[in-house]
């Protein structure tokens, strides 16, 4: 089975040809990183209008590899949520559209659970992976940050996840108080490398508390209240080690809070994914925790860990060997179904809300 996939949640427009093997036939990803840069992030209504002029000139080029001829395919799947209403909506009604006018089956992905199952991807030369189910999957980057259990392609668990901001996020944001500009991570990564990991004490956030929750703005505040007492490093050492302290505590508690899981499930085998699940500390030291527990560690190449079209396909693929379906009314959706927003307690337990109008007492 070839399936076309169509990938536009947020700031990458994406298509790709995969088959039901994880077979990548073509990838394609028209990034907007120029685009969003001045403004130090992504700017929805400027991404959904890249959307609008990228989308067809993608899918035409990974089409190539078929000669352009759709009756060369057999199905088409799209990301249906969560991310961006706006972008979202450009790759859905263009794989409605194409489904409609050349009676293809269509479906619709959840991009988280594309994320997930990227591992099983093969580019190139690639061997069949040998990845195998359960795993714990820890899934980080810059909208979304959770644990979650994969037992099948079609049995995921939320086990935990981030109560505020997600840690991509945090690294695009303590990267532009550092004046490092737009995207962060990859920068901060690169810094961090040649950095003192101990010279400014950040505390890795909830690192000890229960539950496998994350939280990741407190510590996005403490790097600005730094800048601001201590100023932006001028010499490239201090900026290297406040980079390497700042990666230090995303990086340990992602990686120490995984193991967690892996042993509270009594699961084990860890994947990452993901765009943070391409920063080389994040890898180093959940590499290093694994192999302390007897735990496989997977992570995608790097080509999956970003947003791409191929995981979608794959995705869409096994749902549709499943004959699931998508009708022509189908949706976009902006959040995660599963994720739960509100109050917590210390404890990691939800506080419920007040109705309107409730008194206090």
């Amino acid at each position: 089975m070839m399936v076309l996939g169509i990938e536009s949640s947020c700031d990458e427009t994406a298509a790709a040809l995969v088959d039901e093997t994880g077979r990548v036939y073509a990838d394609v990803v028209a990034s907007q990183i120029e685009l969003h840069s001045p403004f130090g992030g992504v700017v929805p209504e400027l991404a959904s209008r890249a959307h609008l002029q990228n989308v067809i000139p993608v899918i035409s080029e990974a089409l190539d590899v078929v000669d352009g001829d759709l009756s060369k395919i057999d199905a088409i799947a799209v990301t249906q949520g969560p991310g961006l209403v706006g972008a979202l909506l450009v790759g859905v009604q263009v794989a409605k559209a194409l489904a409609w006018v050349h009676k293809l089956p269509l479906v619709g992905v959840n991009h988280l659970d594309g994320h997930l199952l990227a591992p099983f991807l093969r580019r190139g030369d690639d061997p069949e992976s040998d990845l195998g189910f359960p795993y714990i999957g820890l899934l980080a980057s810059g909208g979304h940050t959770a644990l979650y259990e994969v037992v099948a392609a079609d049995e995921i668990t939320l086990l935990g996840q981030t109560r505020d901001d997600a840690a991509g996020e945090a690294f695009d944001k303590a990267a532009k108080v550092m004046g490092l500009g737009y995207p962060g991570g990859p920068k901060i990564d690169r810094l961090a490398a040649r950095g003192n990991a101990l010279a400014v004490p950040f505390t890795p956030p909830m690192l000890h508390r229960g539950g496998l929750d994350f939280s990741f703005s407190g510590l996005k505040t403490a790097v600005a209240q730094h800048v601001r007492k201590h100023g932006v490093p001028e010499s490239e050492s201090d900026l290297a080690d406040l980079s390497a302290s700042f990666q230090r505590a995303v990086v340990e508690v992602l990686a120490k809070k995984a193991i967690k899981a892996c042993k509270a499930r009594e699961i084990s085998t860890l994947v990452l994914a993901g765009g943070v699940a391409a920063n080389r500390g994040l890898r180093a030291r959940a590499g290093e925790l694994a192999a302390k527990e007897g735990i496989s560690l997977h992570v995608p190449a790097l080509a999956s860990c970003t947003d791409n079209a191929a995981m979608i396909a794959y995705t869409g693929a096994l749902a549709l060997a499943r004959g699931e379906r998508a009708g022509i009314d189908m949706a976009a959706y902006s959040r995660d179904p599963e994720r739960v927003r509100g109050r917590f307690d210390r404890d990691g337990k939800q506080v419920p809300r007040r109705p309107p109008g409730a008194a206090d007492g």
